[in-house]
């Protein structure tokens, strides 16, 4: 699977991401633990080893005899069963992962001892170690390749239904199959490797829809690497719009937290968030007249912005009905900060009277620059971001209508944007950003933690 060679740099704290000119989005650190569970599943418990086992074409054993002992002949050996006690999972820095499989092998086969022929069992406790390792990275592919596997023998017994077995027939049988199994085993180990590791890999390499908004191509970006206490691997995020157009993406520098206890650790750093943010919101304008079935506080801002109308301007509307645009302006900027998430925007706020003949008379066009607090959860295997609005700074772009102070608006304009723009942005938001679907791994009971520049999915 993705069981690999040193390929990166490893800090005492944790993983820190191999020094690249744009850093990848995302980089994950695995346990021994999660690791074991991952192959145990993928080999045994999905009956893949079983499967190609199943297979083992076992050569004829045979001796000629002489005096004293009879000759011996057992042909058409095949397994019957197999059982697979325990799988474990060592990390080799620099190395790979070392996976070893209990196996107990049932075999079966037609025997001719002397003049006696029948049915003959034979038991076999069997070791099997293989390093695993991956190398030749290309494009977000690698190769997986075995470099050494080993197979140790414990009990083999031997069974025939007379019961009758000599101890030379039970040493025939131990010295042709240890002979034999190895290189037979180990092909099979190397057959199920490779398959298990295009399975795995390609959790790491898929295109995820965001919605109708765009896409995620997740990719991994170098070789992975190991330490005594995990496996570790970066992923590029490349965030496509609709139409094929990349977010361009900041890169800066993180840090993963080590892993301790948890199964994974997973880091999406802050410039492909921001990149997924600015896929997810969209940029159509909201606009309706105001009225207390719109805008619960639609009366109170009308007299608000009445107020500030010059002495005197006969041009300035008391009773037509006000109408409101409310557009996003520039990019949002999501921050990163320990314990802390913030989104900030710069929203503009037009307030106009829509004449009958269809012009327009701008009485206000406002400027919000706007603080939102971000709550962060994962649902199933989407990061989902909900926000509530913390802070305002409102400011003067243009009033056709010669209204300079603003400064009464600004809880007025508050109430608006909690109201009817917050709703809005977080319908945009509650599609979720996919994650990357890291081995296969569910992601159950996890934590989320902020660090500067770096949100952690701890499970």
């Amino acid at each position: 699977m993705k069981m690999f060679e040193l390929f990166g740099i490893l800090f005492f704290c944790g993983l820190l991401t191999p020094s690249q000119e744009v850093l990848p989005g995302l980089s994950c650190a695995v346990s021994p633990r999660a690791m074991r569970n991952v192959l145990s599943g993928a080999i045994l418990q999905n009956g893949l080893l079983q499967q190609h086992l199943q297979s083992l074409v076992l050569p004829n054993i045979m001796n000629e005899g002489g005096l004293p002992n009879a000759p011996v002949s057992i042909t058409r050996l095949h397994l019957v069963k197999a059982q697979f006690p325990e799988l474990s999972v060592m990390l080799l820095p620099g190395v790979g992962v070392q996976m070893i499989i209990a196996a107990k092998l049932d075999l079966r086969g037609n025997s001719l001892i002397g003049l006696l022929s029948e049915i003959i069992d034979i038991i076999v406790d069997v070791s099997i170690t293989a390093n695993v390792k991956c190398t030749n990275y290309e494009s977000g592919t690698v190769q997986v390749i075995i470099e050494d596997c080993l197979c140790i023998f414990g009990a083999i017994k031997v069974k025939l239904l007379s019961g009758l077995l000599s101890l030379s027939i039970n040493d025939l049988v131990r010295n042709q199959l240890t002979g034999t199994l190895p290189g037979l085993l180990c092909s099979v180990i190397n057959i199920v490797v490779n398959l298990v590791g295009i399975q795995l890999l390609g959790t790491l390499n898929a295109v995820i829809p965001v919605g109708t908004a765009g896409t995620i191509q997740y990719q991994l970006a170098s070789l992975p690497f190991t330490s005594g206490s995990f496996l570790g691997f970066d992923l590029d995020g490349e965030v496509h719009q609709v139409g094929g157009s990349i977010i361009p993406q900041d890169s800066s520098s993180s840090t993963l937290p080590p892993l301790l206890d948890k199964l994974l650790v997973l880091g999406l750093r802050q410039g492909f968030l921001n990149a997924v943010v600015s896929l997810l919101i969209q940029r159509q304008p909201l606009m309706f007249v105001s009225t207390p079935e719109t805008f619960s506080g639609a009366k109170q801002l009308k007299e608000a912005v009445m107020t500030l109308f010059p002495a005197g301007c006969s041009s300035c509307p008391r009773t037509d009905p006000l109408s409101i645009k409310i557009v996003l302006s520039g990019n949002p900027l999501l921050l990163l900060e320990v314990n802390k998430a913030t989104l900030k925007l710069s929203v503009m706020i037009q307030l106009f009277i829509q004449n009958l003949d269809g012009s327009i008379l701008n009485l206000l066009l406002l400027k919000a620059d706007v603080g939102l607090s971000v709550r962060v959860s994962v649902t199933g295997r989407r990061l989902l971001l909900t926000v509530s609005l913390s802070s305002i700074a409102l400011s003067l772009e243009s009033s056709s209508v010669g209204i300079g102070n603003i400064s009464s608006l600004k809880p007025h304009c508050k109430n608006l944007l909690v109201e009817k723009f917050l709703p809005l942005l977080n319908g945009f938001l509650s599609i979720g950003i996919p994650l990357p679907n890291v081995l296969g791994i569910d992601l159950a009971n996890v934590n989320v933690q902020i660090l500067s520049g770096l949100l952690v999915i701890l499970m």
